[in-house]
Formats: C-alpha cells, sequence, structure tokens
C-alpha cells in the first residue's frame, strides 16, 4: 500500500490521494485536518472540494497530524470518516409529516465533548425526539466516540449538521417551530408548554447557549438548582427537559 493510501484504522484516512479520492466519492466525512503548509495544487484541491461539500476544514498543526496517524506519511491531510450519515432537515420534516406528529427536535450548540453529545443523542433517540442539529464548527461530530456513547442511537435518530444555528432557528420559526433555550433565569419547565413544533436548545457545561443562539429563541427554560453546583452536565439537563416534553405529549398527568 502506496503512503497516499495508508490508514491507521477505519475512520481515519490521510495522504493527499486517499483523502481527495474519499471527497470525490463521496464520503461521508466528518472533518478535514490541514497543517499549514503550502496550501496549492493538490492540498488546495481537497480544500476547495471538502469546503464545496459543507465538511468543516481545520487548521492543524504537524505534530498534530503526527499524532494522529501515528508518525506515518500523511503529507499535511488527514480526514476523519462519520461513524454514520448526517441527514437534512428536510427528511426529518418530511418523517414528521408522515408521522402527523409535531416536530420533536434538539439543538445541541457548541457540544464539543463526544461523550456528552453521544448521551444527548442515546437520551433524545429514546424520549421519542425527530432529530438533532449540530452546527459544523465548535462542535462534536459523528465520531466513533459518539456513536458508542450513544449506545448505538445513532443509527436511529437523525442527526442534521447546519452552518449556523442562528440562520436554522430564524428560517425554522419562520416555518411554525417554538425554540426553547435550556439555561439558568428562565421560566419553570414543568409549566412550560411545549404542545407544538418545539425546538430544545441544549449549550455546552462550560459556556451554555450562546447569547445570539439565545436570543433568537422563544423562551428560556430552567431546572432549579437546589445545591452549590451551579450547572448541570449539558446530556443530563437535556435529558431531563426531554422526558417533560415527552410527558406533555404522552399526556401523562401526575398523582
Amino acid at each position: 500500500m502506496s503512503d497516499q493510501m495508508q490508514k491507521r484504522d477505519s475512520q481515519l484516512i490521510f495522504g493527499r490521494n486517499a483523502v481527495l479520492e474519499a471527497i470525490k466519492a463521496g464520503a461521508a466525512i466528518d472533518k478535514l485536518y490541514v497543517a499549514p503548509v503550502e496550501q496549492k495544487g493538490s492540498i488546495g484541491k481537497i480544500i476547495s472540494l471538502a469546503k464545496s461539500a459543507g465538511v468543516p476544514v481545520k487548521d492543524v498543526t504537524g505534530q498534530k497530524l503526527d499524532a494522529m496517524t501515528g508518525n506515518q506519511a500523511h503529507q499535511g491531510v488527514a480526514a476523519t470518516i462519520a461513524a454514520a450519515a448526517y441527514a437534512t432537515m428536510d427528511q426529518v420534516w418530511e418523517m414528521v409529516r408522515k408521522k402527523g406528529e409535531k416536530l420533536f427536535l434538539i439543538l445541541a450548540d457548541e457540544i464539543e465533548d463526544p461523550h456528552n453529545l453521544g448521551a444527548l443523542i442515546r437520551t433524545a433517540e429514546c424520549c421519542g425526539a425527530h432529530g438533532i442539529v449540530v452546527p459544523k464548527r465548535r462542535s462534536a461530530g459523528l465520531s466513533p466516540t459518539v456513536y458508542k456513547s450513544s449506545a448505538g442511537a445513532v443509527s436511529h435518530i437523525p442527526v442534521v449538521r447546519v452552518a449556523n444555528l442562528v440562520s436554522f432557528i430564524e428560517e425554522w420559526k419562520a416555518k411554525g417551530v417554538w425554540f426553547y433555550c435550556a439555561d439558568m433565569d428562565g421560566q419553570t419547565w414543568c409549566q412550560t408548554d411545549f404542545s407544538g413544533h418545539t425546538a430544545l436548545v441544549v449549550g455546552s457545561e462550560g459556556n451554555g447557549v450562546g447569547r445570539l443562539v439565545k436570543e433568537k429563541c422563544d423562551f428560556t427554560v430552567s431546572l432549579p438548582m437546589l445545591g452549590k453546583i451551579s450547572s448541570l452536565n449539558a446530556s443530563v439537563a437535556g435529558g431531563v427537559l426531554m422526558y417533560e416534553i415527552a410527558r406533555q405529549r404522552l399526556a401523562i398527568q401526575a398523582r
């Protein structure tokens, strides 16, 4: 096998020819990693094709690529293959329409920890959510770790990757979807009506939901914090809120 076609494992490819052919073949590439080399010729073509295909491109050091590839001949470029294919929002919407249900969507705002994202996806699938939306940048993708952390739920719930969450919210608000931001200083989660087309926005542990995203949401919903810790794990907070949405949709009454 030539240097250009070497693989460290089934989820990582590297070398200019291997990466170029994967992009041209329409492989489900999660992210492209490029070292700061002369970005002309084949490298420039790879970057251009990746961007045209909506693949996030990340600049990394040569040392980072060495570590990723086990010091094999990466030629300044590597790519990770998604553990599952991304869906489109049109596909999610069509599924909802055929089921005759109200949309139940989860937006993961800059959740970069793959274990957190995987756990969120797992709970969303269990709660009957129709899909997950993640941004292309500053977010974990459908890596093997996310797949494993989701206990395989990634195979059963569509994950949509979009360029910008703010633009996505604006577009789907115009179509009648209500957006609920999970954050502090909001209305009580169990006194919030989730009966319409609902999209729940969950942010990262460190930063929460971004300011611009929060400003675009229709409501902010909160959980009571009775201890000394001021925040919950993103997947835990998301799980509590998702089950409240499921409870309302199943018309389960508290006794």
